[in-house]
């Protein structure tokens, strides 16, 4: 391994330690004081769900569950609504696309309900303002937790 890159993936370790160690808290419940930047890890009932990154933390989390963030804001919402709707596969025609789905009968009304479910989800977030330890870290988190709805795919 580029002696680099290894130095990067063992400095991770204390961050993902702050991240597990933090109290809790809910996107309503947010402190005053956060980080600006960094990652965040959405859990339900001690199961890791979800991670992300962003260079604006208080906003990003907000827009996970603001109920009118759309498919491109609250996309942890959108992908928990596909899996329980049973859409899953995407489509790049306007017919099953992104935003006709939060048209749909079935899903829109789902995806409502599942951004509320993720403002009363559990929240960490930890400080990582360089970008690439910011990559690095929300990979590490998702791979050392299993979250189940990272995926970490190209579109």
């Amino acid at each position: 391994m580029h002696p680099v890159f290894k130095e990067y993936i063992e400095s991770l370790e204390p961050s993902f330690q702050r991240l597990l160690n933090m109290d809790p808290v809910t996107v309503a419940t947010l402190p005053s004081e956060m980080p600006l930047s960094g990652i965040y890890l959405f859990s339900e009932n001690g199961d890791h769900l979800y991670v992300g990154r962003t260079n604006t933390i208080r906003k990003r989390l907000q827009n996970h569950c603001r109920p009118s963030s759309g498919h491109n804001s609250a996309t942890f919402a959108f992908r928990l609504t596909r899996v329980i709707t049973g859409i899953i596969q995407a489509t790049y025609v306007a017919e099953g696309s992104r935003s006709s789905l939060e048209k749909h009968p079935t899903f829109g009304p789902e995806f409502i309900r599942q951004k509320h479910r993720v403002r009363e989800m559990q929240v960490r977030f930890v400080s990582e303002p360089d970008p690439m330890r910011q990559a690095l870290l929300e990979m590490y988190v998702s791979v050392s937790l299993g979250t189940p709805h990272n995926d970490f795919d190209n579109h």
